[in-house]
């Protein structure tokens, strides 16, 4: 069976230049005509021109990708895919900035397989657990700030004097609280809130 090699491209935005990628690729080699590229975020991988390569793949065919974070940013769906591909599709993928990250054997065994599952189960790791690293400092700084009398979302709004004057016409049923909210420049749901909130 003919191994055909495709490669990907994956940029977030379309003002993002792909040409080191692509480059990359072309030096492998992989043909012109195998690339497949998407100008799309990395958070999942629906994405056509990545569905469209996954689709052509076939057993012993190869996949390349110059580093992991091209795939996708989210590690969990990566072992997702890095399954499909591996086990399902049993395609090989080689990640050209991380040498450990390639399924081939040259000898038929399954070493090459088990070490890049082995590498990107603890590149997953090392991921989520920056993710939530993050995520608590994010949490205490917000706590600390919040303890030094720091406060977040917007300041209020303050009441203007012709409010009160608004509302006991609205109580009065002489204006509606949209013609009240209008004429103070403010949201419907802004003046009925002041309403219950100023006794």
């Amino acid at each position: 069976m003919k191994t055909n090699v495709y490669g990907y491209v994956r940029v977030s935005t379309k003002d993002q230049c792909e040409d080191r990628q692509i480059l990359a690729l072309q030096e492998f080699p992989v043909p012109q005509d195998h690339i497949f590229m998407d100008k799309l975020s990395g958070k999942d991988f629906n994405r056509p021109a990545y569905r469209q390569l996954v689709g052509r793949l076939e057993p012993e065919d190869l996949l390349v990708v110059k580093s992991i974070d091209r795939l996708g940013r989210n590690y969990e769906e990566i072992l997702d895919q890095w399954r499909v591909i591996t086990k399902e599709k049993r395609a090989d993928i080689v990640v050209l900035d991380m040498p450990l990250l390639d399924t081939r054997c040259a000898e038929k065994n399954l070493t090459g397989t088990f070490v890049a599952d082995l590498v990107l189960q603890i590149l997953s790791y090392v991921a989520q657990t920056e993710r939530d690293n993050i995520r608590q400092r994010q949490m205490e700084g917000i706590a600390a700030a919040k303890l030094r009398g720091v406060r977040f979302g917007r300041p209020p709004k303050s009441v203007p004097e012709n409010f009160y004057c608004l509302r006991e016409a609205w109580k009065e049923g002489e204006v509606t609280s949209r013609q009240a909210a209008r004429e103070l420049h403010i949201a419907q749901d802004t003046f009925l809130r002041w309403c219950r909130e100023k006794r």
